[in-house]
C-alpha cells in the first residue's frame, strides 16, 4: 500500500516550488506566507528581547529557564527556516545552474550568511554552556529583519551602489586624519609628550576632533595647536556631511526605483494594459497612485460622486448592486461605468480581504482614453458588457444622469 503518491514527498518539485513561494514572496496579509513572515518576525523580536533581559542578573536568576527555552525554540525555528531556504532555492536563481550551485550561491550570499549566523553561533555556545556569551549573541537574529524590511534592503542597496564613493570618503578621511595628526604632533610633541608624543597618539586626537565628539582627554595647549584645531573641527563637519549626502541621495533614488518596479509589476497584472508598449505603460504609471484597503473596508458607497477608476492588482472586492452582488479579483477593474456616464456610484464596494489597488482619478481617466483610442475601446466594451450581463449600473440611475444632462 503506497501512502505517498509517486512524485510526491520531499522530491516533489511542485512542493519545493510552493515552499519557495511561501518563503521568498511578499504576499498579502490574508495569505499563509504573510502569517509565516509574522511568525518569524515574532520569534526574532522575542529572541532579542529575551537575550537583552537575560543580561540583567536579577531577571536572569528569576526567569533564566524561560530565557533559555526561548533561545532553544528560536534556534530550532531559524535552523528549520535556513534548511527550507537551502532546499527550495534550487532552480530559482537567475543563473539557471545546478541545484548544488544554486544552494551554494544562497549559502554564501549576504542573506544566507545572516540566516546562518542567526542560529549557528548560538547553538554552538548553547552546547558549550557559556551563558554570558549566549546573551551577547542575542543581537544576531535582529539582522534577519533585513529580509522582511524593504526600507533596510533599500538602504543596503543604496550603500552598495555608492560603495566606490564611500570608499573614496574613507580614503579622504584617512588623509585628513594623518594630516592633522602630523601637524599637531610636530607642534605639541615637546609640550605634551605623554599625549601627543607620537603620531599614533595624535591620530586619536584627530579622529575624536574630526568626529566632532571632543572627549577633552587630549587638547592642544599652544596657540598654534589651537589654531590648527579650528581647521580640524571645521573639516570634521565636511567629513560627516559628505557620506551622509551620498547615502541619502542614493537611498532616495533606490526608493524611487523600487516604487517604480513595484508599480510596474502591479500594472503587469492588469490584463487591460497587457497590450500596451513600455512607453505607454510608463506614461500611465505617472497617473496612477497605489492604495491598500483592509478587509471589510468600504472603498466606494452607493450614491457617491464618481471620482476614480480602480484596478485590482491583488485581493478581492465585493460590489453590492441594487439587485445582486458581484465579486472582482486580481487583474480586474471597476468604476469605469460611472466615470463614462458621469453619474453617481451604482453600488457599494467593500474589500473582502486585504486588497491592493491602483487608482486612476477621473480627470486623468478622461485624458487617458482621449490619448489612447485602443484603451478607450477596451474600457467602453467592458462597460457595455457589464451593463448587459451584470447590471453594474442601475438603469434608473442612467436615466437620472441623462435627465440631469438634458436639464443643463
Amino acid at each position: 500500500m503506497r501512502l505517498v503518491p509517486r512524485g510526491r514527498g520531499l522530491r516533489d518539485p511542485n512542493l519545493r516550488d510552493r515552499l519557495y513561494e511561501l518563503l521568498e514572496h511578499d504576499p498579502l496579509a490574508y495569505s499563509v506566507g504573510s502569517r509565516f513572515i509574522q511568525l518569524v518576525i515574532s520569534v526574532i523580536v522575542l529572541d532579542v528581547v529575551a537575550m537583552i533581559l537575560a543580561s540583567v542578573p536579577e531577571l536572569d536568576a528569576q526567569y533564566g529557564t524561560l530565557f533559555s527555552a526561548i533561545k532553544i525554540v528560536s534556534i530550532v525555528v531559524f535552523a528549520l527556516e535556513y534548511a527550507a531556504r537551502l532546499w527550495t532555492v534550487a532552480g530559482h536563481t537567475p543563473r539557471k545552474g545546478s541545484a548544488l550551485s544554486d544552494r551554494l550561491g544562497y549559502a554564501f550570499s549576504a542573506l544566507g550568511i545572516i540566516d546562518l549566523m542567526a542560529f549557528l553561533p548560538a547553538a554552538i555556545v548553547l552546547v558549550m554552556g557559556r551563558h554570558a556569551t549566549l546573551a551577547a549573541l542575542g543581537v544576531l537574529p535582529f539582522f534577519k529583519l533585513i529580509r522582511y524590511s524593504p526600507a533596510m534592503r533599500s538602504l543596503l542597496a543604496a550603500v552598495h551602489a555608492e560603495r566606490r564613493a564611500l570608499i573614496g570618503c574613507v580614503v579622504i578621511l584617512i588623509g585628513v586624519v594623518l594630516t592633522f595628526a602630523s601637524l599637531l604632533y610636530a607642534i605639541e610633541r615637546d609640550v605634551q609628550p605623554t599625549k601627543l608624543g607620537t603620531i599614533p597618539e595624535a591620530m586619536w586626537w584627530a579622529i575624536v576632533t574630526l568626529g566632532t565628539v571632543g572627549y577633552g582627554d587630549v587638547v592642544p595647549v599652544t596657540a598654534l595647536g589651537k589654531f590648527v584645531s579650528v581647521f580640524a573641527i571645521i573639516s570634521g563637519f565636511a567629513m560627516i556631511a559628505l557620506p551622509v549626502a551620498i547615502i541619502s541621495t542614493a537611498f532616495a533614488e533606490e526608493v524611487k526605483r523600487r516604487d517604480f518596479v513595484v508599480t510596474w509589476g502591479m500594472l503587469a497584472r492588469v490584463p487591460l494594459f497587457s497590450h500596451l508598449s513600455a512607453a505607454e505603460i510608463a506614461d500611465i504609471m505617472r497617473l496612477l497612485r497605489a492604495r491598500t484597503v483592509e478587509q471589510g473596508e468600504i472603498l466606494v458607497r452607493r450614491g457617491d460622486p464618481a471620482s476614480s477608476m480602480y484596478f485590482i492588482t491583488a485581493g478581492e472586492v465585493e460590489i453590492t448592486l441594487p439587485n445582486q452582488q458581484v465579486r472582482l479579483a486580481d487583474g480586474t477593474f471597476f468604476g469605469e461605468i460611472a466615470l463614462l456616464h458621469k453619474t453617481k456610484r451604482s453600488g457599494t464596494v467593500t474589500a473582502t480581504r486585504k486588497t491592493r489597488l491602483l487608482v486612476l482619478d477621473a480627470q486623468h481617466f478622461h485624458a487617458l482614453i482621449e490619448r489612447m483610442p485602443t484603451l478607450a475601446a477596451h474600457v467602453h466594451n467592458t462597460a457595455k458588457a457589464r451593463l448587459e450581463e451584470t447590471g453594474d449600473l442601475a438603469a434608473t440611475e442612467l436615466a437620472q444622469a441623462e435627465r440631469e444632462r438634458t436639464d443643463r
